[in-house]
């Protein structure tokens, strides 16, 4: 059966074209350097987020850990929301093999983090106490319901880091999805940040890898610690020729998702037994089955598979949908007839 995959955007598979460049690609040793196709990566994506270089890495959870590696030392503290994925999903990683303490504050119904409690979570000179080093933001804000924070709310940001001394890192895995979101220029929501990872194996549809941008020096230290975490890679332009698509093709479409996430909000909202959250304005709809509802997680799962959609749970009674390149119209309607025969 071909499903509708709405367990995440990380599901795509590379399209047709993507393949083909994938087959043609030219290669060389990117350890050396001399992959011109992961080159060419890398100098598009530092110049469409405005930075001074770019590093390609196997996974986004990767080009954060590099990030923390980079802007902190052992002992050092990170001010990181209690959503973010960076605290929540990627395995302990900046304590684990940085030595880093994360300083984890909430994160409001938007996705943000209050400018109040960056301030003060900042630690102030004292023995007893870390050090702040990095202030740490996620766009879009995932477990909040794929929310894009403004340009105007990371300058704020920014602004604070600049007047502490601290460094500010974006974990932008769907940034190009905020930008489309927001109708702005990607360069206008990383302007403010040292350092940058977005995903190219999400809504952009590449089967593999992550950028991570910032200054040269900056790269430079983040490429050594890739090679000793083993991220050194060779001849890894068979994959970087499909982040050239996404980059050049496949940022320009989001706002299709966007539609089709309004689309499908809309339609679950007129069935019986699911409680939405408000509509975020990029590619996720998430939702709570209502109490009357006796199905658990896993049979409702079970049930939309017969039905050829695959769902996920994100929590106790909980889903997040996700939409992407492989999900049309005709997906989005099949899924909301799912959800109304099962919880009829």
């Amino acid at each position: 059966m071909n499903y509708i995959d709405l367990r995440s955007d990380t599901v795509t598979k590379p399209s047709p074209e993507m393949r083909e460049a994938m087959a043609e690609a030219e290669v060389g040793d990117d350890v050396y350097m001399d992959d011109p196709t992961v080159n060419a990566l890398q100098e598009k994506a530092a110049s469409m987020l405005g930075k001074q270089d770019a590093l390609f890495v196997p996974s986004g959870t990767m080009g954060n850990l590099l990030a923390l590696l980079v802007h902190c030392q052992r002992g050092d503290e990170a001010i990181v929301g209690e959503k973010s994925h960076i605290y929540l999903n990627e395995a302990g990683g900046m304590s684990a093999l940085g030595g880093i303490f994360p300083h984890p504050v909430m994160n409001q119904a938007d996705g943000t983090l209050a400018l109040e409690d960056i301030r003060a979570s900042i630690q102030t000179e004292d023995v007893h106490h870390t050090i702040t080093r990095l202030i740490c933001i996620e766009n879009t804000q995932n477990v909040c319901g794929g929310i894009p924070l403004t340009a105007e709310y990371t300058a704020q940001v920014g602004k604070i880091a600049k007047e502490n001394g601290l460094s500010l890192h974006i974990d932008g895995a769907r940034i190009f999805n905020a930008a489309a979101a927001l109708h702005v220029d990607v360069k206008d929501l990383t302007a403010p940040a040292d350092s940058v990872m977005f995903c190219l194996s999400k809504g952009l549809v590449a089967p593999v890898g992550s950028m991570l941008v910032g200054t040269s020096k900056f790269i430079a230290r983040a490429r050594h610690l890739r090679k000793m975490l083993g991220g050194g890679m060779r001849q890894v332009g068979v994959l970087a020729a499909a982040g050239l698509i996404s980059l050049e093709k496949m940022t320009g479409r989001l706002g299709q998702d966007h539609a089709r996430a309004k689309n499908l909000f809309e339609g679950l909202k007129q069935v019986q037994g699911l409680r939405l959250d408000a509509r975020s304005s990029s590619n996720m709809v998430y939702f709570d089955l209502a109490d009357h509802v006796k199905l658990t997680e896993d049979e409702i799962i079970a049930e939309m598979k017969k039905r050829g959609v695959l769902v996920d749970w994100a929590g106790v009674r909980r889903f997040r949908l996700v939409t992407h390149y492989w999900v049309d119209d005709a997906g989005v309607e099949k899924t909301i007839k799912g959800f109304a025969e099962i919880l009829k």
